[in-house]
């Protein structure tokens, strides 16, 4: 399939990405990230090694947009969880409480 990141065009196959990342040790994910096989990997790193750029040659969404297009399970940053508001009058103890909630009846 033939897929367009930093302006270049690329031929890439989903057994071509597999072979080409094979070996390759994931870096830490902090955000975007490209399921390969049974790992994770980041998706500047996915790009850097497939079309052998500087990770500054390109963005995270030519990477996901032509990833998911052949077929890899694609994973974007979650949505930070929102912090709820201490109520008024709680001591800090029954707002802990409050935070994780009641306890399951077995």
């Amino acid at each position: 399939m033939r897929c367009v990141i930093a302006r270049f065009p690329f031929d890439l196959t989903k057994s071509g990405v597999l072979e080409t990342m094979k070996g390759v040790k994931p870096e830490p994910v902090t955000g975007q990230s490209v399921i390969i096989g049974r790992r994770h990997y980041p998706v500047k790193q996915v790009g850097e090694v497939i079309t052998r750029q500087d990770r500054r040659d390109f963005s995270a969404g030519e990477v996901l947009r032509s990833m998911a297009q052949l077929g890899f399970t694609c994973r974007t940053v979650p949505a930070p969880a929102p912090v709820a508001a201490p109520s008024a009058g709680l001591s800090p103890v029954q707002r802990a409480a409050a935070m994780l909630g009641t306890p399951l009846t077995a």
